[in-house]
């Protein structure tokens, strides 16, 4: 199998969308990724998975901590921005929540500490235990096929 083919089923996977925080020198930096999940209750973890060449990788490294925001049907360009496909600054804005910068209106937010990582191929996976979250009612942003949509009333809706 080539890496075409691989990409391709691994998108046959519907999931949500987030941005992944931190704070470096007093600057806010973030990053768009799908690839979270909750690992543990006792102790609450969580994980993601950064890719070894992508500088978020640095920045929480150096900070120690990360905020994962979930984000909501209507941040779909804050993910475009945070995923470098749109040059709009003004997509996202930005709170302090347990001591990490967090997104606004997002559907939730989870603070962490890095817990433990493993490299693992070319993404390095990082270990969260959660500080904190805060949590709203509104709908999911998803990602599925390479496409974003949203989840509403127990129906999805597929966008670009």
């Amino acid at each position: 199998m080539d890496d075409r083919l691989f990409r391709t089923t691994m998108s046959k996977f519907a999931t949500g969308v987030t941005v992944i925080t931190t704070e470096i020198d007093g600057e806010f930096r973030g990053m768009t990724a799908n690839a979270f999940m909750s690992v543990s209750l006792d102790p609450k973890l969580i994980l993601i998975s950064i890719g070894n060449q992508a500088k978020m990788k640095g920045y929480i490294d150096q900070a120690g901590m990360f905020a994962v925001n979930v984000l909501s049907h209507e941040q779909e360009n804050v993910s475009k921005q945070f995923a470098g496909q749109i040059k709009d600054d003004r997509a996202a804005t930005f709170s302090t929540f347990a001591g990490l910068p967090v997104i606004n209106d997002a559907l939730a937010s989870v603070a962490c500490d890095v817990y433990d990582t493993t490299v693992q191929g070319d993404h390095t996976l990082y270990i969260g235990k959660v500080r904190d979250v805060v949590v709203t009612d509104a709908d999911p942003l998803t990602f599925y096929s390479g496409k974003y949509g949203m989840i509403s009333s127990g129906e999805s809706v597929s966008r670009s």
